[in-house]
């Protein structure tokens, strides 16, 4: 038997399948049709979810495993900071490690056990990086521009001033200013247009709004290129605590410890720099919330109906959390 997991990190939701236990990992293809299948929340089971996380062994020296990521859309994300919180878990629980490294697609990162943010919910931090500010990077055809931060570009929209930063998810960022209130009505507009075929962003892009509520303090909403509206994107928060920092608005600043608040809860972030880089750690949930038994060949051929599935009492604690956090919305 193959045991699955359904986990979170702010309720951006997710199956994780760890290869190690097939007799032979499943092919790109078939890791594609596994994630668009067990995704859907009409043929798929306990609702969806919002992708496929895969853990591998590590390829790399020092490493404890490799992390993939599917979209339930079958497309591949470079990086997602809220998967791997639960990658993270799974690992270090698999191995009884704290800190270690996990190698995704552009960087091994640290990662490692965090104090709890809420009683009974499991915390972990992990490192976002590399940072990259070139347009080329997302990449984003932008008038010559080869690098955008905090500037309006006529073409994308008159007033919101847009920062473009890969992390190394691409990410179109604005954030509030007095004159200038965002909705999510308009982010969902701009989400679906940059994501369809258009002129700017080829490979599309994820598009967050973020809002300063104090000091050390944002919420943060993103459209997320291949899902569309998610409860929390890691990398859009980390990214989003970036382009504050930058902003330089006596709110936030290198080396601060933020609260970022998103519509499935609150994580932490903290923006570093070493040796000119920017990285970022992201601090937050690694829920579990059920156990899957399946047969390996019923997994092949994606039919999930006899999975036996257990709940673990997770999300009631998570749940308690959420509700002593404030609420903020767009």
């Amino acid at each position: 038997m193959i045991n699955l997991l359904k986990v979170h990190g702010s309720e951006n939701t997710f199956f994780l399948l760890d290869q190690n236990q097939l007799s032979r990992p499943l092919t790109e293809e078939e890791l594609i049709q596994t994630a668009v299948k067990i995704t859907d929340g009409s043929a798929g089971i306990l609702g969806g979810a919002d992708g496929l996380l895969v853990v591998d062994d590590g390829v790399h020296q020092n490493t404890l495993g490799r992390m993939r990521v599917i979209n339930s859309d079958g497309s591949i994300a470079s990086m997602c900071g809220n998967g791997l919180r639960t990658v993270s878990r799974y690992l270090g629980e698999k191995y009884d490690k704290d800190e270690f490294l996990v190698e995704t697609a552009e960087a091994d990162l640290q990662v490692g056990r965090a104090p709890a943010l809420g009683n009974g919910v499991a915390t972990y931090h992990v490192e976002i990086s590399p940072v990259r500010f070139e347009t080329s990077a997302l990449p984003m055809n932008a008038a010559g521009r080869s690098e955008l931060i905090h500037s309006n570009v006529v073409d994308l929209n008159e007033t919101i001033k847009f920062s473009a930063i890969a992390v190394p998810n691409p990410h179109l960022i604005a954030i509030e200013e007095p004159h200038q209130i965002l909705n999510k009505t308009k982010l969902g507009e701009l989400g679906q247009r940059f994501n369809e075929q258009n002129p700017w962003f080829p490979d599309g892009v994820n598009v967050s709004f973020g809002r300063v509520i104090g000091q050390n303090q944002i919420f943060v909403e993103t459209y997320e290129r291949g899902v569309g509206f998610t409860n929390a994107c890691g990398t859009g928060m980390a990214a989003t605590s970036v382009i504050w920092t930058l902003l330089n608005d006596g709110k936030t600043g290198v080396n601060t410890v933020n609260n970022v608040y998103n519509p499935g809860g609150m994580v932490q972030t903290r923006v570093r720099q070493d040796d000119g880089e920017y990285k970022i750690d992201l601090i937050g949930n690694a829920t579990f919330t059920h156990q899957i038994q399946i047969n390996e060949e019923q997994l092949r051929k994606n039919h999930f109906e006899k999975a036996k599935i257990v709940e673990t009492g997770e999300e009631e604690s998570y749940q308690e959390f959420v509700k002593a956090l404030p609420s903020y919305s767009f």
